[in-house]
């Protein structure tokens, strides 16, 4: 049996939509994840960056007590300068960030994760502005 292995020029991208309205943020940031990283792809290759582009709509949701009791946190590098902010506030004013962290958590920590991080396009409404690519939407949960 022979493997297929595609090469940087010949990857053609397609445009996704998520619409994540009511559903979990993790599990609308997997779908996302695995799109962007091309794994649903039948002739995926590890080491080529053969993702598609990614349009998530609306506003994913935290199940079970994850509003109250997650944080983000950053650090500055100083003594003390940690940074915590509880996701009820984070999903109340940024929800696409929320979103973002929890697809960038779920890409490789290497260039194919950094350049498949700028294919995802966030919106916190229901209308995007990527109508002239005309995106499929993503039916398959």
């Amino acid at each position: 049996m022979s493997t297929t292995l595609v090469r940087k020029e010949d990857v053609q991208r397609k445009w996704y939509v998520l619409d994540a309205a009511d559903k979990p943020l993790g599990r609308t940031a997997v779908i996302a994840a695995n799109l962007l990283r091309g794994k649903l792809k039948p002739d995926f290759t590890p080491n080529v960056d053969c993702g598609d582009y990614v349009i998530i709509v609306e506003k994913a949701v935290l199940t079970g007590r994850k509003l109250e009791e997650k944080y983000y946190r950053r650090h500055s590098g100083w003594i003390g300068g940690l940074k915590e902010t509880k996701y009820k506030t984070l999903m109340a004013e940024r929800p696409e960030f929320a979103m973002e962290l929890a697809v960038k958590g779920m890409l490789p920590k290497n260039t194919i994760g950094r350049t498949a991080i700028t294919r995802l396009k966030l919106f916190k409404g229901p209308e995007h502005i990527h109508a002239a690519q005309k995106p499929e939407a993503w039916t398959q949960d």
